[in-house]
């Protein structure tokens, strides 16, 4: 069997594990990985990772950090396997999710990147509240 760098090399940093991961993704749909995986679309993927979410939840309830580690992982796989599949199907990159993330992020957040900061949860909460709502309004040109 050939080397594999994305199981073969043991990542040693939080980046490199991320892109080991989202590499595994990517390689399971090519046509050397999984019959499986490869049938799939971002959106069946994008079902499991609801399932996979709850159980998620579920293991926090319940107080087990290990199996919640677990739940956890899988719901991040699920996740970076529809975007794979979304990459794939030409509908976005995983790039451009990430970078919609960080700027919708920081947008929603005006109350510690802007002029005005929330000091408590409720202004937190008020202050997303209205930086979302500002994003819902139709656009004047």
């Amino acid at each position: 069997m050939e080397s594999l760098p994305h199981i073969d090399n043991t990542p040693e940093s939080e980046r490199e594990w991320h892109q080991a991961l989202i590499n595994l993704a990517r390689y399971l749909r090519s046509p050397e990985g999984c019959p499986w995986d490869q049938k799939q679309t971002a959106l069946s993927f994008a079902r499991y990772h609801v399932e996979e979410g709850r159980e998620y939840v579920e293991a926090l309830e319940h107080g087990d950090a290990a199996h919640a580690r677990e739940e956890c992982g899988d719901a991040l796989f699920t996740l970076l396997a529809s975007v794979a599949a979304a990459e794939a199907e030409g509908l976005f990159t995983f790039e451009s999710v990430l970078q919609c993330a960080h700027e919708k992020m920081v947008r929603r957040h005006d109350h510690v990147f802007g002029e005005t900061r929330a000091t408590t949860p409720e202004e937190a909460i008020e202050a997303w509240n209205q930086a979302k709502a500002r994003e819902r309004r139709p656009r004047e040109d």
